[in-house]
């Protein structure tokens, strides 16, 4: 399995608008193309103000193939301009891990 691990930093004070506006019309979108995230998660401890989640893929072709389907979607191309510009997002780091052969993910 691939994995994509995204990290957001989110601009401070507006964590609660953003994950409003995501799970409205992001996710949705996300589900259609790329299906359920493996996890989606909110810092506590460290870092403040970070979004980290993840999705599987069966390999780095699946990903490429679903991703491209969403970045063709206009509903997508619609809900980046909502959240362009830095209005919500200070900063986005992206990882790609495979699974090592004896995990059961």
């Amino acid at each position: 399995m691939l994995v994509d691990l995204r990290r957001y930093t989110i601009v401070p004070g507006q964590l609660k608008a953003y994950l409003q506006v995501y799970e409205t019309y992001g996710l949705p979108i996300q589900r259609r193309h790329v299906g359920d995230p493996l996890g989606y998660f909110i810092s506590e401890v460290g870092t403040l103000n970070q979004v980290v989640h993840l999705w599987g893929y069966r390999d780095f072709e699946d990903r490429q193939t679903r991703r491209a389907a969403m970045e063709a979607d206009p509903d997508w191309t619609a809900y980046k301009k909502m959240t362009a510009e830095g209005r919500y997002i200070q900063q986005q780091e992206n990882q790609l891990v495979m699974s090592a052969p004896w995990s059961k993910i």
